[in-house]
């Protein structure tokens, strides 16, 4: 290991052990501001930077294993991440009925407009046109369409309900459902069909005969990923009670909590989509932007609807008429975003766009 891993993971796991040891007091006590913004910028700090260190390990182990399997990793990862700081803020606070949903929402509008948007740009000025596999977008747009409506549009058109929230009945068998089509999903990308998550050129090429790679050698990357990964489910508590206690001190919109859980959560993986854009591996960044919003859909939404029918909480899906009309614009446009196989600047542009209008809905509804 490097330097700098034994410097994160010591960080990591100091944090986590000082935490055990004298958090569980120091949080219930949140009264001095300047207290309450640093322990908030030590657990934010520690927490990116381990998901740094969970996007380092996760594209070595892609070079291992190749694609799919390398972005495959690294978004599951990412959204086990995301899946535990909404649980520790749902089974802490027992007061975040959209917190699943704002998270969610904010999560597809970061991932397809604002990263998507400036990958588009960035490669557009770097590389005129970029080339990914038809194939794989339209696979990806296929699952994520049908789950965000059903998660986060059908919940308002529903009659058992009238606040956008779902019957137990409707909670158990649309977890099942969707748990079902993403197993599909991912049983065909990584079997029968992987061969659409390739870049059609590095499919056509032929490939160079080397050395064979040792399934040992992958061991090592796959024990500090879970290194990586379980400081920031443990500490996710800790951040889960003084972001809570932040939003509603300042006053701020609670759907501010679901943008910095996905800020923190997908800021690295966000960065490594721009940087394989910019090395003109856009098909790399699509297996990462899309990928990630269609896992945060096919795992996000079954644990938010199990942890509120297992504690009885209410679980609020539906969005507001103004962000149904957002989400539907946003998925249009990644549709015809990725209806061909080339793209330029101006569906960066206009992807931004969408993500201004987004941001500014955030303190504006």
């Amino acid at each position: 290991m490097t330097t700098a891993t034994w410097l994160r993971l010591a960080a990591g796991w100091g944090s986590v052990a000082a935490f055990l040891a004298f958090g569980a007091g120091g949080l219930h006590d949140l009264s001095d501001p300047l207290r309450v913004a640093g322990l908030f910028a030590w657990l934010l700090g520690v927490i990116i930077w381990l998901a740094f260190g969970v996007v380092h390990e996760a594209e070595e182990l892609a070079e291992m294993l190749g694609e799919p399997f390398g972005t495959l990793i690294l978004t599951l990862a990412i959204v086990i991440i995301e899946v535990a700081l909404i649980s520790a803020v749902m089974l802490g606070a027992k007061e975040a009925p959209a917190l699943g949903r704002d998270t969610m929402y904010a999560v597809l509008m970061i991932v397809l407009n604002g990263v998507v948007g400036l990958g588009l740009l960035v490669g557009g000025l770097r590389h005129r046109e970029q080339s990914y596999n038809l194939q794989g977008a339209a696979a990806y747009l296929g699952v994520m369409i049908p789950l965000s409506i059903i998660a986060l549009v059908l919940p308002n058109f529903t009659t058992s309900t009238v606040d956008g929230s779902l019957t137990p009945a409707q909670a158990a068998f649309f977890s099942l459902f969707t748990v079902l089509l993403y197993g599909i999903f991912l049983w065909l990308q990584t079997g029968r069909h992987s061969g659409f998550f390739i870049d059609p050129a590095e499919a056509d090429a032929p490939r160079l005969a080397g050395p064979p790679r040792k399934r040992g050698a992958t061991l090592p990357h796959v024990a500090l990923l879970l290194a990586n990964i379980l400081p920031i489910v443990i500490l996710s508590k800790s951040l889960a009670a003084v972001l809570d206690f932040g939003i509603h001190a300042m006053g701020a919109p609670p759907a501010l909590g679901g943008v910095l859980i996905a800020m923190v959560v997908f800021t690295p993986e966000g960065l490594s989509a721009l940087r394989a854009v910019a090395a003109n591996q856009l098909q790399r960044a699509v297996n990462l932007c899309l990928g990630a919003a269609t896992s945060t859909l096919g795992l996000t939404v079954p644990a938010v609807l199990m942890i509120g029918l297992l504690t009885g909480q209410t679980v609020v899906l539906g969005l507001s008429a103004a962000n149904m009309v957002l989400l539907v614009s946003t998925l249009i446009l990644s549709a015809l975003t990725f209806s061909g196989p080339r793209t330029t600047m101006l569906e960066g542009a206009v992807h931004l766009t969408l993500f201004g209008v987004f941001f500014v809905l955030i303190f504006s509804p």
